[in-house]
C-alpha cells in the first residue's frame, strides 16, 4: 500500500526544502504529483501555513477563469459576447483552471485577499494577504507596485511543488524590468465590478502569452530557472512524492534580468 501523506509531514517536508517562520512564499503544485495527501489540497495549504507560521503569507497566481477566450486579435471582448462577460470581481473570481486545483483551493479558502487586476491576479492568505494583493495596477500587472514586486522586495520566495519550471510566474516580473529593445506589448478589455456597476477599462501590458521579445525558445523561463540553480542558489527537495524546488524571489529576478538582458538586450 502506498504512504498516505499527511499535514505534517507535508510541512516537515516544506522546513527541510527551507520554507521557513514568516516567510511569504508564491507557491505553484502539480499537485497530483505529490502523491495521496489525507485531506487534499488543502492539507498541502495548511502544511504551508503551518510551516510560514503566523507572521507567514501564502500567495498563488490565479489570473481569472472565464471558461472562453471572449477577446478578439486586438483584446478587445467580441461584440457578441460583451453582454454576456460576467464583470471580474476579486472577491468571487475563480482562477484559471489550467493553474491547477492547489491555485483553486488556495483561491477560495477563508479569509483570502485576491488582487484586482483580473490576468495577472494573485491570491494570498495570511499574516500579509492584504498587502501583496492591494491596489494592484491594471496597467503593466507584473511591474512596480505588483505583488509579485512586493513579493521581491518583502525578501519571499518562490515555491515550486511539482510544477514545471517554465511556469514561475515571477519571471514575468523580471520581462518587465530587463532593458530589452522591441517588447511586445498587448492591450486587453476588461469588465471590472464596482459598486456602480460594471465599468470597462482597457489595460495595457507587456505580452505574456509569448516570449516578451523574438529569439527565445516558448519554454525559456525553465532555462532561466534551470540555469539559476546551476549556480548553486535555491534548494531542490521532495514535498511528499513531488521534487520541488525554493528559490528567493529576488535573486531570481536579479538573475533573470541579467539573464534576458545579456542574450535579448541592446
Amino acid at each position: 500500500m502506498t504512504a498516505v501523506l499527511t499535514r505534517a509531514g507535508l510541512a516537515a517536508d516544506l522546513r527541510r526544502i527551507g520554507v521557513a517562520e514568516g516567510d511569504a512564499v508564491m507557491v505553484h503544485a502539480a499537485f497530483g504529483k505529490v502523491g495521496p495527501v489525507l485531506g487534499g489540497p488543502d492539507a498541502l495549504i495548511d502544511a504551508l501555513l503551518d510551516a510560514t507560521g503566523p507572521e507567514g503569507t501564502v500567495l498563488s497566481y490565479q489570473d481569472w477563469e472565464l471558461g472562453v477566450d471572449v477577446w478578439d486579435e486586438d483584446g478587445r471582448v467580441l461584440p457578441e459576447l460583451r453582454d454576456h462577460v460576467p464583470p471580474y470581481d476579486p472577491a468571487t473570481a475563480r482562477p484559471a483552471r489550467d493553474h491547477g486545483v492547489l491555485a483553486a483551493a488556495l483561491g477560495t479558502r477563508p479569509g483570502v485577499r485576491r488582487s484586482g487586476n483580473p490576468g495577472a491576479a494573485v491570491a494570498a492568505l495570511g499574516a500579509r494577504a492584504e498587502a501583496f494583493t492591494a491596489d494592484h495596477p491594471l496597467d503593466y500587472g507584473y511591474g512596480e507596485n505588483s505583488p509579485f514586486a512586493r513579493l521581491v522586495a518583502a525578501g519571499g520566495r518562490v515555491l515550486m511543488v511539482g510544477a514545471p519550471l517554465d511556469t514561475m510566474t515571477l519571471l514575468h516580473h523580471a520581462e518587465h524590468l530587463a532593458d530589452l529593445p522591441g517588447k511586445r506589448r498587448i492591450t486587453i478589455e476588461y469588465p471590472l465590478a464596482s459598486p456602480r456597476g460594471t465599468v470597462w477599462r482597457t489595460a495595457e501590458e507587456f505580452d505574456t502569452g509569448d516570449p516578451v521579445v523574438p529569439g527565445p525558445p516558448e519554454d525559456y523561463f525553465r532555462l532561466i530557472v534551470e540555469d539559476h540553480l546551476a549556480t548553486g542558489a535555491g534548494t531542490r527537495g521532495r514535498v511528499g512524492d513531488a521534487d520541488s524546488v525554493l528559490v528567493d524571489a529576488a535573486a531570481m529576478v536579479d538573475f533573470a534580468v541579467a539573464w534576458l538582458e545579456s542574450r535579448y538586450g541592446r
